[in-house]
């Protein structure tokens, strides 16, 4: 599937946001990713972060100290501000960088002690080979990606043929693989959850069921979707939506 754009979504802050707080709020497994991510890495050894596809600066949001730089690159402009406000109390210098990947990196090479790419990597693996050219001699790359199984219980219902392809170029099933072709060391932690909607939480389901709906649309009409998910809630009383990720810390 050609990923023509980031969805729009991914620019309105406030739902973001909104959704970050439901996924907390609705999740079986009570620890943060984001929370087991940061407790991993050793940042006493990391004076230079790289944000690939960095949003609004969800990955940096809630970190401590001091850095000498901090990169986000992202396409939505609407990021850019929320990204500065998160960023520039813990770093020297902070820049925003808007681009399109995949696309060649105009950063030095051997720059950053520290890429991450959350949640982001499979809208662009092509630019691979660039994150191994910019990473230091000692670095660490972090990403954070779904299963390719992630909604599979809303195959009851649909096929997401299109979605999988998405999720499929860089997953939690196929990402060791595709990393080992560049990198010599690959590690992983997997993140185990599920997402449990009752019935009284309709309003939240609808809402993160609209948050997916630019990836829902590749193979259904959201509103079908949403309906008839809305409708199972109803009559069962709970859903549980498959939210499994893995988190892959990668060297050189």
């Amino acid at each position: 599937m050609e990923i023509k754009h980031i969805p729009a979504c991914y620019g309105n802050l406030g739902f973001h946001q909104k959704i970050g707080e439901i996924i907390k709020k609705h999740s079986e497994n009570r620890h943060s990713i984001k929370e087991i991510v940061h407790k991993a890495i050793n940042f006493e050894t990391v004076n230079s972060i790289l944000d690939i596809g960095c949003g609004y600066g969800w990955f940096e949001d809630g970190l401590d100290g001091k850095f000498d730089l901090i990169v986000g690159i992202e396409y939505l402009e609407e990021n850019r501000e929320k990204f500065l406000s998160i960023t520039e109390p813990i770093a020297k210098e902070s820049v925003f960088l808007r681009m399109l990947l995949p696309c060649l990196i105009e950063l030095p090479s051997e720059r950053f002690d520290l890429i991450v790419a959350a949640y982001s990597l499979y809208f662009f693996p092509e630019i691979i080979p660039e994150v191994k050219r910019i990473l230091g001699p000692d670095g660490i790359f972090v990403i954070i990606t779904h299963s390719e199984m992630m909604l599979e219980e809303g195959e009851r219902f649909f096929q997401f043929k299109n979605l999988r392809t998405l999720i499929k170029r860089f997953s939690s099933e196929n990402g060791e693989e595709i990393l080992r072709r560049y990198f010599g060391r690959v590690d992983c932690i997997d993140y185990f959850n599920r997402l449990i909607f009752n019935r009284e939480h309709a309003g939240e389901l609808e809402d993160y069921i609209n948050f997916k709906k630019e990836f829902i649309a590749k193979d259904v009409l959201p509103e079908v979707v949403r309906k008839k998910l809305l409708h199972e809630l109803k009559e069962t009383g709970s859903l549980a939506f498959n939210k499994n990720d893995r988190i892959f810390f990668v060297g050189k």
